[in-house]
């Protein structure tokens, strides 16, 4: 009997030292991207670089969901004034960062040379963000939270 003790308690001393088994770690998510990019009619334009970039007020942003759209997309809508009536409205809307965030530029140019009064010009307007790749995104705003999006 004490053969039968000694060969099992031999067992269990070299079992525990065997490997255990190990879960695989969980597949990594890769980098967020645009997978297409809607139309803007205010993005910037190359002859932008020679006009005077100006600072907005934003009085209103929001999200909403497009689901007559396929695939279902989020919509950006804006209200606010820009500092003179010479101004145009731009709309830079940046890809996605590691951290799901979309950043988005809303400011105004003008030429220098004109000659503008100091009126402000209101302005509203609405535009489509593009088509994204899987994940929880959130939407920034002149470095103002706006609100998340799902892409699915």
């Amino acid at each position: 009997m004490k053969p039968a003790v000694l060969l099992l308690l031999l067992i269990l001393i070299t079992s525990s030292c065997a490997a255990q088994p190990t879960q695989s770690p969980p597949p990594t998510a890769g980098a967020p991207f645009v997978i297409t990019q809607e139309n803007n009619p205010h993005a910037p334009r190359m002859d932008d670089l020679s006009l005077k970039q100006e600072g907005v007020i934003l009085t209103s942003t929001s999200l909403s969901e497009r689901f007559d759209l396929n695939p279902i997309r989020a919509e950006l809508h804006v209200l606010g004034s820009m500092p003179s009536v010479c101004s145009e409205l731009r709309i830079k809307v940046n890809p996605p960062n590691d951290q799901y965030q979309i950043n988005i530029e809303i400011y105004g140019v003008a030429n220098p040379k004109l000659k503008c009064e100091n009126v402000f010009q209101q302005f509203e307007t609405t535009i489509l963000l593009g088509e994204y790749s899987h994940g929880q995104y959130t939407v920034w705003v002149n470095d103002s939270f706006v609100g998340s999006i799902a892409s699915y």
